[in-house]
């Protein structure tokens, strides 16, 4: 299986950020990594493997290179997507149909949404005896579906639409003799009884599975490539990485397209307190761990655009990235790319033998944020934005280039197998284990 089947795979798997960080989770598992918890004490040793997980929507894993270990080197990435969240008493049922209350969750493009099968998947509270305990669940069968408005009821419709979700956009789920039946659905699944359902975060998600095409299988076309792409890639590379001076992290945060402000967001204290526990377990006291940050650099990596075929013209005149063209590095006053992170970044990219090319909007247009600066005000490390290219950004199916998943792979093994070293002065070595 090569690494875009792979990539496949995981994507059919993770239709909600909960699954996304379960697969990632049970990946590591695979790979001997050991969970912490973060209300527990943490026992590091060297050459340890370890990740921690919270709100069961974001996850850092690490190794231990050594307790007096000179620094951190992160990559980022985030485990949501633009989509439809279900609303609290969701069922509305009139004129025959029972329909599903939902509401947009992040800049989502509605049009890619209608005429197409649905289903939802969260995660669900439930009172078990004396506890209350998370489940997954999944309806993994066809149970949605948004109508578009026939063209005979709006003639206009093909000069341009603007969607009222409140409207538009509640998904059918079956007919009036069926009222009530979701959260007995949702209950079924889960294996309890509705009245033990104490609480539930559910979304819906869209049936299309991942798919390699084109004239030479050039692209890979799934749900969630923003950022997941990214996640997947980043995490083959840290897991196949040598060992550095430096401590390794891969890290996956949710909220990312709301702008993070969550207790598991980019904003939160998340990679903050992994940071410094790690650093006080292995002996550092506050000034060592000042000092191995001074020694870090973080890796931003969630997708960019790509010239489109349709829109030329919404790219920059001059920096147009190409699917299948190599790592993106993002410019922009919203990123945290630099020079030097640039310098830094085409540095491992060199080694690594992978391509790099450039990404700026248009000076007339603002593009979204990303999590690179979010993070950094919490800790503020060397960074630099970076992405896959990619089309129909924010569609609930998007496509990007195969190439480019083995491209981010190869350079993130790089980028985990190197250490940073501050020199003063503007100066830096990105340097191999030195045993």
């Amino acid at each position: 299986m090569n690494i875009n089947e792979e990539l496949i795979r995981f994507l059919d798997r993770a239709v909600t950020p909960f699954h996304a960080v379960n697969e990632i989770r049970k990946i590591l598992s695979e790979h001997k990594y050991t969970e912490l918890s973060e209300s527990e004490a943490w026992k590091l040793q060297e050459g340890g493997r370890y990740f921690v997980v919270r709100n069961e929507s974001s996850i850092i894993a690490f190794r231990i290179p050594r307790r007096d270990f000179t620094g951190f080197m992160i990559g980022a990435s985030h485990s949501d997507s633009p989509n439809l969240r279900i609303k609290k008493n969701p069922e509305i049922v009139s004129d025959g149909y029972v329909r599903l209350n939902v509401e947009g969750y992040g800049g989502m493009l509605c049009a890619p949404w209608f005429d197409r099968p649905l289903s939802a998947a969260g995660r669900v509270l439930i009172r078990h005896e004396d506890r209350i305990i998370t489940r997954l669940i999944n309806i993994d069968r066809d149970l949605l579906m948004i109508p578009s408005l026939a063209i005979h009821m709006n003639r206009e419709v093909n000069k341009g639409h603007e969607y009222n979700i409140q409207k538009e956009m509640l998904p059918v789920l079956g007919s009036d003799q069926q009222k009530g039946i979701f959260m007995r659905l949702i209950a079924a699944e889960a294996g309890v009884n509705p009245e033990d359902i104490l609480g539930h975060d559910l979304m819906l998600y869209i049936r299309e599975k991942g798919r390699i095409w084109g004239a030479d299988n050039e692209y890979v076309s799934a749900p969630h490539l923003d950022d997941l792409q990214c996640g997947f890639g980043d995490l083959m590379g840290f897991l196949q990485a040598e060992t550095s001076d430096s401590v390794p992290v891969f890290a996956v945060f949710d909220n990312e397209e709301i702008g993070s402000m969550t207790k598991q967001g980019a904003f939160s204290t998340f990679l903050e307190d992994c940071l410094k526990r790690i650093a006080s377990v292995c002996g550092k006291d506050t000034e060592g761990y000042q000092m191995a940050r001074a020694n870090s650099f973080m890796i931003s990596a969630d997708n960019a655009h790509a010239v489109h075929p349709a829109y030329p013209e919404k790219a920059d005149p001059v920096n147009r990235p190409k699917i299948n063209g190599g790592i993106v590095l993002k410019y922009s006053v919203k990123y945290t790319t630099d020079g030097i992170g640039t310098a830094l970044f085409r540095e491992v990219c060199e080694r690594a033998g992978v391509p790099v090319q450039n990404f700026t909007n248009r000076s007339d247009m603002m593009g979204g944020g990303t999590l690179g600066n979010i993070s950094n005000s919490h800790v503020s490390v060397y960074s630099v934005d970076i992405g896959l290219p990619q089309l129909a950004m924010h569609s609930p199916y998007e496509t990007a280039g195969t190439r480019d998943t083995e491209y981010l792979a190869e350079a993130m093994k790089e980028f985990y197998s190197c250490s940073l070293g501050d020199l003063g002065k503007g100066n830096f070595a990105l340097q191999t284990y030195a045993g």
